[in-house]
């Protein structure tokens, strides 16, 4: 489980893919060195697992449902992704749950700066939309997020100074493709109401 509160960035050293998957090496990871084998750390908001770590650098293995999911298999060497280690019981807790399972992929339409503030929006699926709320919080590439605005086919967020410097932001450009995950509580909830429905059919 994740905040969606990214720690830092690391780089793309490189992708190997493979017909089962591929290994994805990280470097530039501020704590490599603190990771273990089988860590889970949320990579662009994608849960995966640590199979080698130190000198700056980690390593995953990426299974094919992964690279279909997710926009791993479209980062080119030198590519800043998104960090975050699973979360703490007793830490403080400034994003919201989440669990880096990708639901989706969405591209981005606008990255403007508006003043001091950037605004961003990306095309997510239809078939989303009704799990996502104004208001509401949202995750890409890992980054918990606020909805500012939903529109027939796409979301609109507003994007912090801070925000853009410390993340993948930094490196964002309109076409590129990022992970997507609604609120989980919001598929728990439609889940259940569908289960219900059913049942007093």
């Amino acid at each position: 489980m994740f905040t969606g509160i990214v720690e830092s960035t690391g780089r793309l050293a490189q992708l190997h893919l493979t017909p089962q998957g591929g290994r994805l090496e990280l470097r530039g990871v501020a704590f490599a060195e603190e990771l273990s084998l089988g860590e889970s750390v949320a990579v662009n908001g994608c849960c995966l697992t640590v199979v080698e770590s130190g000198g700056g650098g980690v390593k995953f293995d990426l299974l094919q449902q992964t690279l279909r999911l997710t926009n791993l298999g479209d980062l080119a060497p030198g590519a800043a992704v998104n960090l975050e280690r699973a979360m703490q019981a007793g830490a403080r807790f400034s994003g919201h749950f989440v669990q880096g399972h990708v639901d989706t992929t969405g591209r981005i339409l606008a990255w403007e700066s508006h003043g001091q503030d950037c605004r961003l929006e990306i095309a997510v699926p239809t078939e989303f939309h009704r799990l996502i709320i104004p208001r509401g919080s949202v995750t890409i590439d890992g980054m918990s997020l606020t909805v500012a605005e939903v529109k027939l086919e796409s979301v609109v967020i507003w994007i912090t100074p801070h925000t853009r410097a410390v993340t993948n932001l930094a490196d964002a450009a309109e076409g590129h493709r990022v992970n997507v995950e609604v609120d989980m509580f919001a598929k728990y909830i439609e889940q259940f109401l569908a289960h219900r429905a059913a049942a007093e059919v």
